[in-house]
């Protein structure tokens, strides 16, 4: 399939491995016709947030630093899923330093101030684009790096919408492709989806910020994550992504490395390309057609289309590559970016796919390492 970059191609059927907000997604305050609403805000946290300055990470029980989850125990956990018996607390300075490495372009997928590998990797491609000593490692010299280069504040105030609070929402987004085919659009099943997928955070989060918040009212002002812009500050020359380490890196004509992207990519059973391939074209919004006659993977014998969507299989934007059926794509779960395995494409968080898509074009090389 040959696609033109950004054309309008909501009904465009993809047939690709499985797996928005539109890619101009706003981050300021949207203007409201009512008068603000105080938020129910924890202003301790957010002062400790915004005036968050390095100490050494704390350890957890076995060893794992917290702050930045390089110990088994963390990896452990990140594999069973999150403990909700005892629920680690987020740290203020991993908040700030995940902010701004976001905006940085260096993803720490979700920002959750809980840390892991996904922030262990940006911290090391963040290092290593700044001359750093490269361990990974959230350090006194990293963290004044981070907040020396961009002194704005990490936080900011976000106005409900009446389109926000409308939605519509699925409330609960269908397994079965059958099922999601069914639909108009694969949209968020909550507000809250849709709010922490906006802000690049997860639904946790913005409830610790926003304590007894009410989403339900137009004009209630929120406290969220100020987030990287839509696109990279320079156009992008060539990509590499690296099969082990499950990453994505962007590259200027000058061969610096301007972003790094965490990543699924592929399995052992369905494994990622390999060589070199190039972008043919971008597809915003894609829908998604499983035909098992040309890609299998336990989805069923019937052929079907997924309508667009943030929850559709390959998320809210699709960078087609000359390799048949594969892409780097969206994804309707930010959280487990780096953590499972794909049907052999490469997946993003939605955001860092829209970031990526809207500064490439076609022609540029893609090289799975």
């Amino acid at each position: 399939m040959r696609l033109t970059r950004l054309l309008p191609i909501a009904a465009i059927a993809l047939t690709a491995c499985g797996g928005s907000e539109p890619s101009d997604a706003r981050t300021e305050p949207a203007p409201v016709t009512s008068p603000p609403v105080a938020a129910s805000v924890d202003t301790a946290l957010r002062r400790a947030i915004e005036t968050a300055t390095f100490s050494p990470a704390q350890k957890k029980p076995g060893g794992s630093d917290v702050r930045n989850g390089t110990g088994q125990a963390q990896k452990r956990e990140e594999a069973a899923g999150p403990d909700t018996s005892s629920p680690v607390q987020p740290d203020p300075a991993l908040i700030r330093a995940q902010i701004l490495l976001d905006r940085a372009a260096f993803s720490p997928g979700v920002i959750d101030g809980l840390g892991g590998d996904n922030s262990r990797q940006a911290i090391a491609a963040y290092e290593a684009a700044n001359a750093l000593p490269v361990d990974g490692v959230l350090d006194a010299q990293v963290f004044a790096k981070l907040t020396d280069t961009d002194k704005a504040v990490v936080l900011q105030d976000y106005i409900l919408t009446a389109a926000d609070v409308s939605g519509p929402y699925l409330g609960t987004v269908p397994d079965s492709l059958e099922a999601q085919a069914e639909l108009e659009t694969v949209g968020y099943a909550t507000i809250e989806e849709a709010l922490a997928e906006r802000f690049h955070t997860t639904e946790a989060m913005l409830a610790t910020l926003n304590p007894r918040i009410d989403l339900t009212r137009p004009g209630t002002v929120l406290v969220v994550p100020a987030v990287s812009p839509a696109r990279l500050q320079v156009d992008v020359a060539r990509i590499t992504v690296d099969k082990t380490e499950r990453s994505v890196r962007a590259y200027d004509a000058s061969d610096n490395l301007i972003a790094f992207y965490p990543a699924t990519i592929g399995s052992s059973e369905r494994p990622a390309p390999s060589g070199t391939v190039t972008v043919l074209g971008i597809a915003p919004e894609p829908n998604y057609t499983y035909d098992p006659t040309r890609v299998t993977y336990d989805r069923g014998n019937k052929k079907v289309v997924v309508p667009a969507g943030p929850n559709n299989p390959v998320g809210s934007v699709w960078i087609d590559l000359s390799r048949d059926t594969y892409g780097i794509h969206g994804t309707p779960d930010p959280s487990k970016i780096g953590k499972t395995f794909s049907s052999g494409c490469v997946r993003l968080t939605n955001w860092d796919a829209e970031q990526l898509a809207a500064s490439v074009k076609a022609g540029i090389e893609v090289r799975f390492l």
